[in-house]
């Protein structure tokens, strides 16, 4: 037998070393083909569901958005007491925006049928009264100027698209299919490019695969990994996740320092043009690794999951929601610790905000559909018993949004405009202009229109119309992708000025076509 010299043997050795330092590959396990449960059971799943995703919601609401780029210490209280969701429901209904779009679009399955069309889920959400952010609102003003799904959620037409907004309104779809990833990514597919294209698309199937599979397992690492399996491997999503499952099984005791990892590698933007130059972060994959660090980490404590996804920061009520529904569904509301109960209870037979649906009546609406996608997909109801027929989850289409786009500058204009036009130039190969509508006299709940005629480059390219409504504004003033990277001028004059109102331009972000470095003047 030949042997290795010495420089071979220490080579062999680095490679063994290195093999064993690798990303561990996400395997895929097997599924069975068949799942068994009462009808009772179900019931109480559901309830769990929507149970936890609403104290979730209220638990964590009071720091949404306060700890960007930093993790909630240990010493902060999170307070909760038995009436909080009751004067939640009175005080700051819009909190709960996370719930009150999946009970729209429940209520849309109900009214239309299960074979509702994108456009049925579109129209309705879009000409509620609620308020709405970001993909949400980006998407409700495109629908009501014209612009129907999938283009309203499309990045070329939604500077928002990679943000949070589907995944924290798909608990809903994996609420009604137990067992059933494929069926639920149909309904993913069909509502989540409303609003969302890409990474933002991905977070909302991944809920709702994690969601599906909850019914019918209660191992979180498997849980967790079958909501991956959908996803494509060459994704900034995928990786994200990845590396959130790698770094617990590096450090199984240490959330914090999962955490850290976490914010070194993944936590720069480039979509939402509010965060890229800023510490705030509604990105889809980045919240999506709170949810998961939450549930990884939590062990099946209901406490403890929420208190590790609050903990995370950035959208801290919408993710322990998420995590705080999937373990609902996972054991059951029987299995929710009996101290966060009252609160639930004493809400479940009021109206949910912005709705004229309550829990209770969610409830039963999840069930009716659950039960009929269950027979639908070959599975059977006797005598109180449920079959479910399992799916092998399928991988979804790749879809990344913003390539070819990355942000380089952010400039500060915070001005009013009245009689002279806006007028910008830029170098890059795109930007948007951050503003609004402002009234000058308190003027409220106004039909008013501002009516800005875009030149790019010298030519009148459109019309943007902003209105005065908080409800339908739109949220970026103008924005434009995938222009020649070069120099360009964006000009836009106010052709129907009116004394008792200004444009406000915040500021404006400008994308190139290659990354910026550290020693590139600009």
């Amino acid at each position: 037998m030949k042997k290795l010299s010495i420089p071979s043997y220490l080579l062999l050795i680095s490679l063994i070393v290195a093999s064993c330092q690798s990303q561990p590959e996400i395997k895929v396990s097997t599924l069975p083909e068949t799942a068994n449960l009462s009808l009772e059971v179900l019931k109480d799943k559901i309830r769990g569901g929507w149970a936890g995703q609403t104290i979730g919601c209220t638990f964590g609401g009071p720091t949404e958005f306060k700890f960007k780029g930093t993790m909630i210490q240990d010493y902060q209280h999170i307070t909760w007491y038995d009436t909080y969701i009751k004067e939640i429901y009175e005080l700051d209904p819009g909190l709960y925006d996370d719930v009150y779009m999946d009970l729209t679009f429940v209520e849309v399955l109900e009214r239309v049928g299960l074979n509702a069309p994108a456009d049925s889920f579109a129209v309705s959400f879009a000409t509620d009264d609620y308020k709405l952010w970001h993909a949400n609102q980006a998407a409700r003003y495109n629908i009501l100027n014209g612009m129907m799904p999938p283009e309203s959620g499309h990045w070329m037409n939604n500077p928002h698209a990679d943000d949070i907004d589907f995944q924290i309104e798909a608990d809903f779809i994996g609420m009604m299919t137990p067992g059933m990833i494929n069926t639920a990514n149909d309904y993913a597919d069909r509502i989540g490019h409303i609003m969302n294209y890409g990474d933002g698309w991905y977070g909302g199937a991944f809920m709702a695969a994690m969601y599906s599979t909850a019914f019918i397992s209660d191992d979180l690492d498997f849980i967790v990994q079958q909501g991956l399996v959908t996803i494509p491997e060459n994704t900034r999503f995928y990786q994200a996740i990845s590396d959130v499952v790698k770094w617990h099984k590096q450090y199984p005791d240490d959330w914090k320092q999962c955490w850290f990892e976490f914010e070194k590698k993944h936590t720069s933007e480039k979509g939402c043009p509010e965060g890229v130059f800023n510490a705030f972060n509604i990105d889809a994959s980045v919240n999506a690794a709170y949810v998961v660090i939450g549930l990884l980490y939590g062990e099946g404590d209901f406490y403890k999951t929420m208190d590790i996804s609050t903990r995370c920061g950035q959208d801290s009520d919408c993710n322990p929601a998420t995590a705080a529904g999937i373990l609902g569904v996972m054991g059951g509301y029987s299995s929710i610790p009996a101290y966060w109960k009252p609160a639930i209870e004493m809400v479940e037979d009021l109206k949910f905000p912005y709705t004229e649906l309550s829990l209770n009546q969610i409830y039963d609406l999840s069930l009716k559909h659950a039960l009929a996608l269950v027979t639908e997909n070959g599975g059977t109801l006797t005598d109180g018993n449920i079959t479910l027929k399992v799916q092998q989850p399928e991988k979804l289409r790749l879809e990344q949004s913003f390539e070819g786009m990355y942000p380089v500058k952010e400039l500060l204009v915070r001005k009013d405009f009245l009689e002279e036009n806006i007028k910008i130039d830029f170098m890059g190969n795109g930007v948007v202009l951050l503003g609004n509508v402002k009234s000058q006299c308190g003027v409220a709940n106004s039909d008013y229109v501002a009516l800005l005629d875009v030149y790019l480059d010298g030519e009148k390219t459109e019309q943007v119309r902003m209105p005065y409504d908080y409800i339908v504004r739109k949220y970026d003033i103008y924005h434009k992708y995938m222009l020649e990277n070069g120099d360009h001028t964006v000009e836009l004059k106010w052709v129907n000025p009116d004394e008792d109102f200004r444009i406000t331009l915040k500021s404006y972000v400008i994308y190139a076509d290659a990354p910026l470095t550290a020693i590139d003047p600009y």
